[in-house]
C-alpha cells in the first residue's frame, strides 16, 4: 500500500511540467483539454492517494499492534519459563523495564516511525528516476550533492546508537529504583530510609536527565547540519536549472517540477531527524529484549521425557534419593560437598541447622530450581532432569517461608494448585486443614477478594491459604521451606495442625527454625557448612547429646 501510495502521489510534480510547458500554451489556442486533463488528474491523484494512505494506516496499526501483542507475550512466558538462578540475578524492576519502557519505545517505531523511514526510502528512489528520466543531467546532480547529507545521516547514527544505549539502561535503572522501593515499602519506612533513597534516586535521576540531554544534543547537532546542508544543496541546484532555462537547455516546465522533486527529496531526510530518534532508542531497546529472549534456562526441559512408575496401591508418598550429589553456584564457592540421602516414601524429614547451612539449597535440588553440578536426584528411581516440567511440579511442591497471595478471591488462590477443581473440593480441602471459618468469616467468603499480595488476610492465614493449595494439588512429595518461622504461637500451633493434615501418607521435607516444627517429623537431619552432620529420631539425636540435642535444649528454655 505504502509503495503504490508513494507512487501515485510523485506524479504531481509531473502533471506541474505538464501544465507550464503544453496546457498553458493550448489554452491559449482555446484548446481546453490538456488543462481540464491536468484537472482530473490532480484529482485522481489525489483521491488514490488518500484511499491508499487510508488503508495503509488501517493495516499498519493492526499489524504493529499484532507484533507489540506478541513480544509481550514472548517475554512474559519466556521469563516465566526461565530458572530460578536468572531471576535471582536479574531484578523484577529489570523485566518490568524491558516489558514497558523497551517495548514502548518500540510501539512508538512502529505507530509513527515505521512509515517516515519507509517513505524516506521510497521517495528517494522514485523521485531519483524521475529526475533522471526528466533530465539525466539534474538527476546525476542531485545524487552527487546529495552525498553530505547521507553522510551526516549516517554520522547521527552512529552517534546516537551510542547514546540511547546508554538512555535504555539508566531508564532501566531508574524502573528497578521504582521496583523495590515501592515493592518493600513497609521496610523503607520502618527504617526511615525515604532520605537515603531520595539521595540516590536522586544521583540516578541526574543521570537519566544528563544521558537525555546528549540525546537532544545530537538531536540538534543533526537537524542542524542536515537542514544546513540540504538547503545549500537545492540553492545550488536551483542555481544551476535557472542558468540552464536562461539558455534554452532545459524546458521552463522540467525545471519547476525537479524543483518540487528536489524539495521532496530533501525534505524526507530533515523529517528523519525525529524518526531517527525513534529508531534508534528502538534498536537499543531491541538489543535489551534480545539478550532476554536469548536467555536460556539452566534446568532445562527433557529431550525424551520419562513417566514415573506407578505408585504401589494405597501409598501417597515417593522415595527420594541424592545420589553422589554436590552443587556449586555459577559464580563460584562450593554450597554442598558430594553427599548421599535417602527420603523413605511417606516419611516425614526435617532439616535443622544454622543459616547458611544449606537447608534452602538441599530443598532447591529437590525441587528442582537448580540441578546438582555432580550427582543425581532421584525420584522412584527417575532422575530429576528426566522427567517434564509438568509431571515434576505435579509429584513435587514447595511452600515457602512467605505464602505469596496472588490478587483475586480465596477460592482463585487455593485453586491454583488444580485450577480444574470446583467450588465443593476447594471447601472440602479448606476444612481439612482448618482454614473454612476463618474464610466463611470473611465479608465475601470464598469470593472475598484479598488485595495484591494478600494484604486483607494476617500471615498465619496466608499459610494455611497455601497449604490448602498444596492439599488441592495432591502431590507425592512436599516441601516445607520454614513455613512457622514469621508466626505467633497461635498462629503456628493452627498452621503446625494442618501442616500435619497435609504431610500424612506423603514424602516430606521441612526446613524449620523452630524445633516445634520438628516434633512432627520422623527423621531429622542437622546440617553444618553444607554438610549432614547428624541423622536420627528427634529422641535418637537428643540421647546423643550432640548439636541437636543443644538446640533443642536451648529451645525449651526459650519456652519457660
Amino acid at each position: 500500500m505504502l509503495i503504490l501510495q508513494r507512487g501515485i502521489s510523485q506524479v504531481s510534480p509531473l502533471l506541474v511540467a505538464y501544465t507550464i510547458d503544453q496546457a498553458v500554451s493550448a489554452l491559449r489556442n482555446n484548446d481546453r483539454g490538456p488543462i481540464l486533463a491536468v484537472c482530473l488528474g490532480y484529482l485522481l491523484v489525489a483521491a488514490g492517494s488518500a484511499a491508499l494512505q487510508h488503508r495503509y494506516v488501517r493495516l499498519s496499526a493492526r499489524v504493529g499492534q499484532d507484533v507489540i501483542l506478541d513480544l509481550l507475550g514472548s517475554i512474559f512466558r519466556h521469563s516465566q519459563a526461565l530458572s530460578i538462578d536468572f531471576h535471582e540475578r536479574y531484578t523484577s524492576g529489570r523485566l518490568t523495564s524491558r516489558a514497558t519502557s523497551d517495548v514502548g519505545a518500540l510501539r512508538s517505531l512502529l505507530t509513527k516511525g515505521l512509515e517516515d523511514i519507509v517513505s524516506a526510502v521510497l521517495t528517494t528512489v522514485y523521485i531519483t528516476g524521475l529526475l533522471l528520466y526528466l533530465d539525466w543531467q539534474l538527476g546525476l546532480a542531485a545524487v552527487a550533492v546529495g552525498g553530505p547529507l547521507y553522510l551526516a545521516v549516517r554520522s547521527f547514527r552512529r552517534r546516537a546508537a551510542r547514546v540511547y544505549r546508554a538512555r535504555s539502561s539508566v531508564m532501566a535503572t531508574v524502573t528497578r529504583k521504582f521496583t523495590e522501593t515501592f515493592h518493600n515499602i513497609r521496610a523503607v519506612q520502618t527504617f526511615r530510609l525515604e532520605r537515603c533513597n531520595d539521595e540516590s534516586f536522586r544521583r540516578i535521576n541526574r543521570q537519566h536527565a544528563h544521558v537525555n540531554g546528549d540525546a537532544a544534543l545530537e538531536m540538534g547537532r543533526y537537524a542542524t547540519s542536515s537542514r544546513l546542508i540540504a538547503n545549500a544543496d537545492i540553492a545550488l541546484l536551483v542555481m544551476w536549472g535557472a542558468y540552464r532555462v536562461a539558455s534554452h537547455s532545459l524546458e521552463l516546465g522540467v525545471f519547476a517540477a525537479a524543483v518540487l522533486y528536489l524539495r521532496r527529496l530533501y525534505d524526507d531526510p530533515l523529517k528523519l531527524g525525529g524518526v531517527l530518534d525513534a529508531y534508534q532508542s528502538a534498536v537499543a531497546s531491541l538489543e535489551k529484549i534480545a539478550a532476554l529472549l536469548a536467555q536460556r534456562p539452566s534446568v532445562p526441559e527433557p529431550d525424551a521425557p520419562q513417566q514415573l512408575p506407578a505408585k504401589a496401591p494405597g501409598r501417597r508418598g515417593r522415595q527420594v534419593v541424592f545420589e553422589n550429589v554436590a552443587f556449586t553456584y555459577r559464580t563460584g564457592g562450593e554450597v554442598l560437598p558430594r553427599f548421599d540421602l535417602c527420603l523413605a516414601p511417606g516419611k516425614t524429614v526435617a532439616v535443622v541447622g544454622a543459616t547458611g547451612a544449606g537447608k534452602s539449597t538441599l530443598a532447591k535440588l529437590l525441587a528442582r530450581f537448580h540441578d546438582p553440578s555432580p550427582g543425581r536426584v532421584l525420584l522412584d528411581g527417575v532422575d530429576l532432569r528426566h522427567l517434564a516440567t509438568a509431571e515434576l511440579r505435579r509429584s513435587v511442591v514447595m511452600v515457602t517461608q512467605d505464602a505469596f497471595i496472588f490478587s483475586g478471591t480465596i477460592a482463585d488462590n487455593i485453586a491454583i494448585g488444580r485450577p480444574e477443581a470446583d467450588r465443593e473440593d476447594i471447601e472440602r480441602v479448606a476444612q481439612a486443614i482448618g482454614a473454612h471459618d476463618f474464610i466463611s468469616a470473611l465479608p465475601d467468603g470464598y469470593d472475598t477478594d484479598v488485595r495484591t499480595r494478600g494484604t486483607l488476610i494476617s500471615a498465619g492465614q496466608r499459610q494455611l491459604v497455601a497449604l490448602a493449595r498444596v492439599l488441592l494439588a495432591d502431590p507425592s512429595v512436599v516441601i516445607l521451606d520454614e513455613a512457622t518461622s514469621s508466626l505467633d504461637i497461635p498462629g503456628e500451633g493452627l498452621v503446625q495442625h494442618a501442616m500435619s493434615t497435609v504431610l500424612e501418607g506423603r514424602t516430606a521435607l521441612v526446613i524449620a527454625h523452630r524445633l516445634s516444627t520438628v516434633r512432627i517429623a520422623d527423621r531429622v537431619l542437622v546440617m553444618a557448612d553444607g554438610r549432614i552432620i547428624e541423622d536420627g529420631t528427634p529422641d535418637e539425636l537428643i540421647d546423643r547429646r550432640g548439636r541437636f540435642a543443644d538446640l533443642h535444649a536451648a529451645w525449651k528454655d526459650s519456652l519457660t
